[in-house]
């Protein structure tokens, strides 16, 4: 059992025999009475959002977590299919699982993927991954001055806005948590 106030934004935990990841967690503590922790959690299964608020002191059970690292493969469908690198078994992973992730996956990319009870729930890329630009507009000269950004699609489908500069051809760096531009490689 997990306390609620240890609730930090990652943790998951079991509620109503679903299993939720926490997005958002704050901590109010009015003049008067008991704290009340509130949270926004992301169902692992479905992908729907909870906001839920407990008392300070309620409990919430802990959920067991297997973690493997594994390697991208290749897409078939609506099928992400990874190697792992301790067994090399080959699990399927479906496409709601890998959710807005699988624009940033490149073939032979390493990843963490995390299991409850042998299911797939959930996918960790790294930070920042870098991604051949396939199409971007031209850029009109002069038009730099400003800050002016625009939009390139990459080799995994991704939509990313950058700056004018960056043409088709180029390898840029993405962040993978925003899905914004971080430099040109």
């Amino acid at each position: 059992m997990i306390d609620v106030n240890d609730l930090r934004k990652g943790v998951t935990f079991e509620l109503d025999g679903s299993l939720y990841k926490v997005l958002e967690y704050s901590h109010h503590k009015p003049g008067r009475g008991n704290a009340t922790i509130r949270i926004k959690a992301r169902d692992l299964r479905t992908g729907t959002t909870l906001e839920k608020t407990f008392q300070s002191g309620d409990r919430v059970p802990d959920a067991r977590l297997d973690f493997h690292n594994v390697q991208y493969l290749y897409k078939d469908g609506d099928l992400f299919y990874f190697m792992d690198m301790e067994t090399f078994e080959q699990p399927a992973i479906p496409a709601d699982v890998i959710g807005e992730a699988a624009g940033f996956l490149k073939e032979n990319m390493e990843v963490k993927l995390t299991f409850f009870n042998n299911e797939p729930i959930d996918i960790e890329l790294p930070t920042s991954v870098d991604l051949k630009v396939t199409h971007a507009e031209m850029a009109v000269k002069g038009d730099t001055a400003t800050g002016v950004t625009k939009k390139v699609i990459t080799e995994t489908g991704q939509e990313v806005q950058t700056p004018y500069f960056v043409v088709e051809g180029d390898i840029i760096r993405v962040d993978t948590r925003t899905g914004s531009y971080v430099t040109r490689v």
